[in-house]
């Protein structure tokens, strides 16, 4: 049921309810308002007859038979325009107008009542005649105003009325809730082609001046842009799971070949010599820590390419940087690591990817930072500069050569004598790109060694600006990792350090 439909048959049962409700509330007013004038007129002429009620009680009761009918012809003309009954024990008197002798008056009324006779109304007031030789009471009467037959009139019409307004107060009510709801009409043809699945053409309305319809397409249009931004993520999902099992593919193949190689000579070769059993072996766990750091940087490539604005928060990179350290220590007790990391520093980031960050630029500085006796001399630092938090790791290996130092930072990017995943490197750049910041690799101060730099904007959101935390528009670190991976036999000849296994 349209809505101009809805609207005409509420108004149109609505409006004659009011009006019969409104006609009976006055008819009772105005009722009340005449019984009001005519029960203060009974009451006068009661108060200014009830001496002559008295004194014909008084004739009639000493029998004075002359003097009762002069007080009797005294009392009904001094009764003028109302209806008089004297009841006495003995006797009754009555003149002027009146209901007739077989209505019957009630025992006791303290104040004016309405009587009914032959479908005529009456009020009347009693008043009762209490003297030393006298007994009785005075009845007074009015015929009922406020049951007339202009009121009775006025009843009709009142009824007619409510009856005649609701078909034209329906209609009337429709009539205008179509006119009002032609916006809304628009609105819904512009809205009835639009299919986010198949087009990209969006709402286009211009303000109506009716609130609830710009309203309600305001609404559409947002309601169309999550759409397109949830389309979005869940076919960046898509790429992601494709790359994430192409490239997956591509990097398990070879470790899983060497794997079965060596497994079927040590099931054809049971007699195969200790020396050779043992390299076989210790190939096999090698094999197997490069395809678990593999798989392993492929979900974490993945979780950062899917993160959601809302993930991010104010971090303490000092902190996250301390607990980094402290894992790294424990992982090499013979290494040598210091932090310099004055608190309070903190970014608009996500917490998980900074760990990830250090984690990765510590475990790269503990693979291939070491000097020429093996020593790891590692110095991670923490400063402000500006509205920027700079994150250093320097170690003093053999540093990278300046025509690799942007090569390293690509996906499967390894060095000859590197067991890693070639993705180390790769997660350490994505989550500065995540945080809008960037990574550079340079010599370390010392001349001997590399220095790896993370610059991230400071204050409350990315950048340092006013976008809320808004993620960079690159999200496609694991979905590149197929195309990579199709080239990556070739960048395993390089021959500069990369990242820990």
């Amino acid at each position: 049921m349209r809505l101009s439909t809805r609207i005409g048959l509420a108004v149109g049962c609505t409006v004659p309810l009011l009006v019969a409700a409104s006609g009976w509330l006055l008819l009772h007013l105005v009722a009340r308002d005449l019984h009001r004038v005519e029960d203060d007129h009974l009451r006068r002429r009661a108060a200014a007859i009830a001496p002559d009620a008295r004194a014909l009680l008084r004739a009639t009761r000493n029998g004075r038979p002359k003097a009762a009918d002069t007080r009797e012809r005294q009392l009904f003309s001094s009764a003028l325009d109302v209806g008089v009954r004297v009841v006495a024990p003995d006797a009754t008197f009555s003149g002027g107008p009146q209901p007739g002798p077989s209505v019957r008056l009630p025992d006791q009324a303290s104040g004016p009542v309405t009587l009914r006779a032959g479908g005529r109304g009456w009020r009347a007031l009693s008043r009762p005649l209490k003297g030393p030789a006298t007994s009785g009471t005075l009845w007074v009467f009015s015929p009922d105003t406020a049951d007339r037959a202009q009121l009775k009139a006025v009843r009709r019409r009142v009824v007619l009325t409510a009856l005649l307004a609701a078909p034209l107060s329906g209609l009337l009510a429709w009539g205008l809730a179509g006119s009002a709801g032609a916006p809304l009409r628009r609105l819904t043809r512009r809205t009835a082609g639009l299919d986010p699945r198949t087009s990209a053409a969006r709402l286009d309305h211009r303000p109506t001046g009716v609130t609830e319809v710009d309203e309600l397409a305001a609404t559409v249009r947002t309601v169309l842009a999550r759409y397109d931004e949830q389309a979005a993520r869940t076919a960046e999902a898509l790429d992601t799971a494709r790359s994430f099992s192409s490239a997956a593919a591509h990097e398990l193949r070879t470790p899983l070949m060497s794997m079965g190689t060596n497994l079927d000579i040590l099931a054809g070769h049971p007699d195969l010599p200790e020396p050779d059993r043992t390299e076989v072996l210790t190939d096999l766990g090698r094999e197997h820590a490069r395809l678990l750091g593999l798989l392993v940087m492929l979900r974490e490539l993945g979780r950062g390419d899917l993160v959601e604005a809302d993930a991010l928060g104010t971090v303490d990179v000092s902190e996250v940087a301390d607990a980094a350290v402290a894992e790294a220590r424990r992982r090499a007790p013979d290494a040598g690591i210091t932090l310099d990391a004055p608190p309070g520093l903190a970014v608009h980031g996500w917490e998980p990817g900074l760990r990830l960050l250090l984690d990765n630029l510590l475990g790269n500085a503990l693979a291939h930072g070491r000097d020429g006796h093996g020593r790891a001399r590692v110095a991670v630092g923490v400063r402000g500069a500006g509205d920027q938090v700079v994150v250093t790791v320097d170690d003093q290996g053999p540093g990278v050569p300046p025509e690799a130092r942007e090569r390293i930072f690509e996906r499967f990017q390894r060095g000859p004598d590197s067991a890693g995943s070639g993705l180390g490197l790769t997660l350490v750049a994505q989550q500065a790109a995540l945080h809008r910041g960037n990574v550079t690799v340079t010599d370390a101060p010392g001349g001997t060694g590399a220095r790896f730099e993370v610059r991230l904007p400071s204050g409350g959101s990315p950048g340092g600006g006013s976008d809320g935390g808004e993620l960079p528009g690159r999200r496609d670190w694991l979905i590149g990792t197929a195309g990579a991976a199709g080239t990556a036999g070739t960048n395993r000849s390089q021959s500069f350090p990369k990242v820990r296994p």
